[in-house]
């Protein structure tokens, strides 16, 4: 299949050249407070890229991830079947009016409120060390409401998304309730999966996993409520709750174990999940004051009640008896509390942003297999940055400075580190016409240890598999250089690049042998370095018709860890096609994922094909699709170590067709909505559970 995504780009760049000739559309010119570039559906600015949705795209949309596909980002993967934005392989931070936002609020948007979306692959300091960052700027009505609702049900297997959302305002006060459920219960999967141990004499043992059965549970239910006041120009106050359910999160695998030793085969269980509730709340103020100035101020502050449980389970096909019974069992109740302070000022051609935040996250972890033991963990952030632009006619630049104090501490062995990193940003653009513009951006950022890996409480994984965490980790720096052309030509826009990205000092899994023990531990590495190379191209086949663009990306990368040092290079990307007329909306997705080299560890995401058909009706939309229609879903894993090598592919029944129904009611005219330009952000963290 990547050979075919190389074909499809091919061919995008043949229909590029002939596509020369044409007349581009345009939008009508905007006042802008940076240098922009018109084109027919983006405007690239020094930090962004502005996407304005057009008639068609909204006439065709009816939920903000429905207009999201149709503007055919180039650089985006977005599947609204799955509930997924990706860039290159790496998540996307999604906000609405510059606050953090979710896949669900995303959905619950009204098109027609969608003012424009940017779009921003070198996101500045206070967007805390964010890959990419994706900002709907939305506005509300000033009276009346909405009620928003949709279901898209499998038609095969119990797999489904169903959601309802209502907004009622009230002068300069409005008031949203919403719920989404999405369904996955019992889909059939299987595990393909082999391993090789070597052991410290040189003798080795190869075990091959010939699946039996399994299925998949990931039922999850998100209720959110919010308050919104809005004073123009003047005050914003915000008020949301959510509550995140996880009710049902659970993978279950059967095998057979064939060992190269000529031992008896071995009958397998695995099975890992959780189930958890997450409250989350949130208060947020924007205040501007004269000359320019504003002062932004939001706190968050969100719980997690959870249990996460594995269990594993070995015996010979012929005895009721278990040669490996393994039992994991936590009940975790962890806090977090975040508060963050901006202070931002413009002039003509400049402006300065300064900022300071502080994350609190304490951690409390129930071994019930370990008869009760509570395990505490304290963990504390405090970030400083300030950042300033400036404008020189074609050229502009932005440089800035974070500073990131990080301590945590584990309460019942008194041991834990802290640690100061610098965060410096850097990036440089040239826009020598409306058509072209050049970008070179420097980034860093810090990753904390998590949870997980400093838990030094033992965790069976299998007969002879153990993890413990390693409490004397320490705060982990990555950099990255990026130097990106953007272009506008009649009916092609586009991009394309090199990325180079170095870690030093990663924080990755480690493989010993302890007796008769392989235990993964964690280590900070001796680094990742990598350099890609990517093409990010879109394309108006048919202008108002005949939309294509897509990703290709290929990338170098080397890992080095003790005792190891692997190379690895490889394709991955994405392509979308659109076709829309009369009312009717035809598209379709392919999906090939990056392949990430993280310690000795090779993974994927989700390999998927998608087609859809949406109809419109006046508030209705109706439509059919397929989920992998073609090939096999993989989604899996290579492990290299010198003592464990092996191979995981997850496979499951997702060869599904389904139905969609939308329906949005409005009353009363459309009031400007809230614009947050920070996002605190309070998340409390969960223990893992064992599991191979």
């Amino acid at each position: 299949m990547k050979y075919f995504l190389v074909f499809v780009f091919v061919l995008l760049c043949i229909l590029c050249a002939l596509a020369q000739g044409e007349t581009a559309d345009s939008i009508p010119p905007q006042e802008l407070k940076e240098v922009v570039i018109k084109a027919p559906k983006v405007i690239r600015k020094a930090d962004m890229d502005v996407y304005h949705p057009s008639k068609s795209a909204v006439e065709n949309s009816k939920n903000g991830m429905q207009l999201l596909n149709n503007l055919m980002i180039p650089s985006l993967s977005v599947s609204d079947a799955l509930g997924k934005i990706t860039a290159a392989g790496q998540s996307v931070q999604v906000r609405i009016n510059g606050r953090t936002a979710t896949i669900d609020n995303i959905r619950a948007l009204l098109p027609e409120t969608i003012k424009r979306v940017e779009w921003m692959d070198n996101p500045g300091l206070r967007y805390g060390g964010a890959n990419y960052v994706l900002n709907f700027i939305v506005s509300n009505p000033t009276v009346g409401g909405s009620l928003q609702v949709s279901a898209s049900p499998a038609l095969n297997i119990a797999f489904g998304k169903y959601m309802a959302d209502a907004k009622f305002n009230f002068g300069r006060s409005q008031f949203e309730i919403g719920n989404a459920f999405k369904l996955t219960n019992k889909i059939t999967a299987h595990r393909d999966y082999s391993e090789t141990f070597t052991y410290p004499d040189g003798n080795s043992l190869t075990r091959t996993e010939t699946p039996l059965g399994g299925y998949l549970d990931n039922t999850q239910n998100n209720l959110w409520a919010s308050y919104n006041y809005i004073k123009p120009d003047t005050t914003v106050f915000v008020v949301e709750f959510s509550m995140w359910s996880n009710l049902a999160d659970k993978t279950k695998y059967d095998g057979l174990l064939t060992l190269n030793d000529g031992s008896e085969n071995i009958m397998l269980t695995d099975i890992s999940g959780s189930r958890s509730h997450r409250p989350t709340l949130s208060l947020y103020l924007q205040q501007h004051f004269a000359r320019k100035q504003t002062l932004v101020v939001d706190f968050s502050t969100s719980f997690y009640l959870g249990r996460t449980f594995s269990d594993y389970l070995e015996r010979f096909p012929s005895s009721p008896t278990y040669l490996t019974d393994i039992h994991t069992n936590i009940k975790d109740r962890n806090q977090a509390y975040a508060i963050e302070a901006d202070y931002i000022k413009n002039w003509n051609n400049s402006r300065l942003t300064a900022g300071i935040s502080y994350t609190a996250n304490r951690n409390r972890s129930r071994y019930e297999n370990l008869d009760g033991e509570i395990f505490h963990q304290r963990q504390d952030k405090v970030y400083f940055f300030a950042e300033y632009f400036q404008r020189f006619g074609k050229w502009s630049a932005t440089a800035g400075i974070g500073a990131q104090y990080t301590d945590f501490l584990f309460i019942e062995s008194d041991r834990g580190n802290h640690s100061w990193s610098a965060r410096p940003q850097a990036t440089i653009t040239y826009s020598p016409n409306q058509n072209h513009n050049f970008r070179l951006n420097f980034t860093s950022w810090q990753s904390t240890p998590t949870l997980a890996e400093t838990n030094v409480v033992p965790q069976q994984l299998d007969g002879f598999q153990w993890r413990v965490g390693n409490q004397n980790l320490k705060t982990a720096n990555s950099y990255m250089l990026t130097f990106r052309y953007g272009f506008n030509l009649p009916r092609v826009s586009g991009s394309f690049g090199i990325r180079a990205f170095t870690s030093p000092d990663a924080i990755t899994p480690l493989l010993e042998w302890n007796d008769d023990r392989l235990i993964t531990t964690y280590e900070n590495s001796r680094g990742l370095k990598n350099l890609s190379f990517f093409l990010a191209p879109q394309i108006e086949i048919i202008p108002q018709w005949l939309t294509v663009s897509g990703y290709v990306q290929y990338r170098m990368e080397r890992m080095k860890g003790t005792g190891y040092t692997i190379n690895h290079n490889g394709w991955s990307g994405n392509a979308s096609l659109q076709l829309a007329h009369w009312g009717f909306v035809l598209g379709a997705e392919y999906q090939y994922a990056q392949r990430d080299l993280w310690g000795e560890k090779i993974s994927w995401g989700e390999d998927y094909n998608v087609i859809t058909l949406d109809y419109n009706w006046k508030d209705w939309q109706f439509g059919a699709g397929i989920l992998m229609p073609f090939g096999k879903y993989d989604q899996g894993s290579k492990f290299l170590s010198k003592w464990n090598t092996n191979e995981q592919h997850m496979r499951l029944n997702m060869c599904m067709p389904f139905v969609t129904a939308s329906w949005n009611l409005q009353w009363g005219r459309q009031k400007r909505g809230v614009r947050k330009l920070i996002e605190s952000g309070a998340s409390a963290d969960q223990s893992t559970a064992g599991g191979r």
